[in-house]
């Protein structure tokens, strides 16, 4: 909502939930928002079915045309403009910088929830890319956070030469507790998101999500000074980066390979 020169930012986190985020939505159509920023395409798809006069800026991970969101990226057409990411599978990527990371790499342990359709087909992926590599990959269940936190606290060093992470929303909730443990027991760690090694991770290869809400508040800032989302290209955005801590290598005593280091669009120090 804008009031003269200052912002006002709702923010609805609605845990995947389209109901709430259905909700919101009607909420904010009738305060007359001025637009809403939405993230994922089932959730646009959701504000979208529910509103019928605000504007919506996303971000996107699959095609905006199939989905319906518009009707072309020159020239989206509507109420709705953004941003769409690659969701390119990363996964055996993951584990081959892991590998030149780690020459002498043998097991990896991920942890995840079997009850996640996400989660089991992110494991599926990623028991293919080790068959690859010749990688055991050292699957753990979890099903509450209880439970990892049970399991973290119970894993030794010896199980696993790194910690790989496959995607499960819940313990992405849970990354502080998953990058503690990996650092107490020297264990490297290799995530999808940068902001994970800005936690402490060791490194992270994927979609940089820093550069897609940069690029998604320009958008916000054009309709918000009276653009029309309909004549505004879609963005397509598919560059992956590497990004390393170096802080993190040091105290798990591992050194880098200068090679490795070298790729990396980002080094936390």
């Amino acid at each position: 909502m804008g009031r003269g020169n200052q912002i006002l930012l709702e923010i609805r986190d609605t845990k995947s939930d389209l109901k709430l985020a259905e909700e919101a939505s009607r909420i904010f159509e009738r305060e007359k928002v001025n637009s809403i920023y939405a993230v994922t395409t089932l959730v646009t798809t959701a504000v979208k079915n529910v509103t019928s006069q605000i504007p919506i800026i996303f971000a996107v991970g699959s095609d905006p045309i199939a989905s319906g969101l518009v009707q072309s990226f020159g020239k989206p057409g509507g109420r709705l403009t953004g941003v769409r990411y690659s969701t390119t599978d990363l996964t055996g990527k993951r584990l081959e910088i892991l590998k030149e990371i780690l020459p002498k790499l043998n097991r990896v342990v991920t942890f995840y929830n079997p009850g996640n359709r996400m989660a089991m087909e992110a494991a599926t992926l990623a028991r293919e890319a080790a068959r690859h590599f010749r990688v055991q990959l050292v699957e753990r269940h979890v099903t509450s956070v209880e439970e990892l936190r049970q399991r973290l606290e119970a894993f030794k060093a010896g199980e696993a030469d790194a910690y790989f992470y496959t995607t499960d929303g819940m313990v992405t909730s849970q990354a502080q507790l998953v990058i503690d443990m990996a650092t107490s027991k020297k264990l490297p760690t290799m995530f999808s998101e940068q902001s994970l090694v800005a936690m402490g991770g060791l490194a992270s290869y994927g979609q940089n999500f820093y550069e897609i809400g940069r690029l998604s508040a320009k958008y916000v800032q054009k309709v918000m000074t009276g653009a029309q989302p309909g004549d505004l290209r879609v963005e397509i955005v598919d560059k992956f980066e590497l990004v390393m801590n170096l802080k993190t290598a040091k105290r798990i005593g591992l050194t880098i390979p200068p090679n490795v280091l070298a790729r990396a669009e980002k080094v936390f120090k």
